[in-house]
């Protein structure tokens, strides 16, 4: 099967094996390997926001949901409904992945979905003081992981966490 992927739709084609065709002894095609004419799947694009003021200032969603993927943008340990951001770092940390359940539960989704994370705190020396909480999330789920040393857009943040899910991937 051959795909082709568009920014908002999957269109689908079916293709001979290899570029063989087969033939039964009468010169026909197997039923199972006739082509079948093109099939297009529409896909809808959901977006979910958490409310927070940055969305609405800097333009983005919390969550986009694609299909059965749900794409959580970077979020940090604020608190949206309050907008408040503890100092400590593990408070933070957590505050970061209860805010990305209540998107992927809203998008349909849970933490056993995640397959994705990125972890970007501004000081690498932090990262190791954070994987308690880690584990706590995705100990079971063990998605692939990625940690970047970089500078967020607050001082007071400490970490920022972004996830890519696909719904049903639980175990």
């Amino acid at each position: 099967m051959h795909a082709r992927l568009c920014p908002t739709r999957i269109s689908v084609s079916l293709i001979e094996e290899h570029g063989r065709i087969h033939r039964k002894s009468d010169g026909s095609r197997p039923a199972s390997d006739r082509k079948e004419p093109e099939q297009e799947t529409q896909m809808t694009r959901r977006l979910i926001s958490s409310g927070s003021t940055f969305e609405q200032e800097i333009g983005y969603s919390r969550a986009v949901v694609e299909g059965d993927w749900v794409f959580v943008s970077g979020t940090t340990g604020f608190d949206y409904s309050k907008m408040t951001i503890s100092d400590d770092l593990l408070e933070q940390a957590d505050q970061c992945f209860r805010n990305i359940g209540a998107a992927l539960d809203e998008a349909g989704a849970s933490m056993r979905d995640i397959v994705r994370v990125t972890y970007i705190l501004p000081d690498a020396a932090d990262f190791p003081k954070c994987w308690p909480i880690f584990r706590k999330y995705l100990g079971d789920v063990k998605p692939a992981a990625m940690m970047l040393a970089a500078g967020l857009s607050d001082p007071r943040m400490r970490i920022e966490i972004q996830v890519t899910a696909r719904r049903g991937s639980g175990a």
